[in-house]
């Protein structure tokens, strides 16, 4: 059986990145680099792509940072990796950041419980609660975002150790705090291209990858905004 190919890219909060995995080897570029994606992004994925000596047309699929994030930095990740993928001839996944970044903590750190926040600016925060499952980390729940106090109010409180990631956590940690009995604070502040890889490949796996066409990215408040419209309550 040929080696899993797939490249992954991310621009989706302030940092920039850019991951290929071959079979079992990995080969990765990240940098924080608010404001400055459009100029970094491809050549850090020619850069992996040399580091392996592929080209595009070898790849399987193209994984994406699919949001939340910031608007900006999500649709130029999307148009990065649907020009990619329209050029190589292969389908596109999208991964979720927050899930990117709880993955980082199990592969740093080794945690298995994760809670995910990304400042949405707004008073508000995206946020996803992970759990390991298996090889990866897997969605407890739904992805939401919200005003932190609402947040702890509809969560309560999760017993036993959890660890935070995020930008959310450094905002408006002293509200978040109460989600958990014991919070252990994670180096992630943001998700890196090279975390997508499990969650693409396993994605793949489960025939999840689709047509250029029909990637979309997820913004999270576009489905506050639609339910507030009239008549769409």
């Amino acid at each position: 059986m040929d080696e899993l190919k797939i490249l992954a890219v991310d621009t989706a909060t302030e940092a920039c990145s850019a991951a290929l995995m071959v079979g079992d080897k990995v080969f990765s570029r990240w940098e924080e680099a608010p404001r400055d994606h459009t100029r970094k992004i491809l050549p850090m994925v020619q850069a992996v792509l040399a580091d392996a000596g592929l080209s595009l047309e070898q790849l399987d699929a193209i994984a994406f940072g699919r949001g939340p994030g910031s608007f900006t930095g999500v649709r130029i990740g999307i148009s990065v990796a649907q020009g990619l993928a329209f050029g190589a001839g292969v389908p596109l996944i999208g991964i979720s950041t927050l899930a990117a970044m709880a993955q980082g903590a199990h592969r740093l750190e080794g945690a298995e419980r994760v809670l995910a926040a990304i400042d949405a600016r707004m008073d508000e925060v995206y946020f996803g609660h992970y759990e390991w499952q298996g090889d990866t980390m897997q969605l407890v729940g739904e992805e939401v975002v919200s005003h932190p106090g609402a947040l702890v109010e509809a969560r309560g409180t999760l017993n036993g150790r959890v660890a935070c990631v995020g930008t959310g956590f450094e905002t408006y940690g002293e509200t978040l705090d109460d989600l958990a009995e014991v919070l252990v604070t994670s180096q992630v502040r943001f998700p890196a291209a090279l975390d997508m890889l499990p969650l693409a490949s396993r994605a793949w796996l489960a025939g999840e990858a689709v047509p250029v066409e029909q990637a979309t990215p997820v913004y999270l408040r576009d489905k506050v905004t639609w339910k507030k419209l009239p008549g769409r309550e």
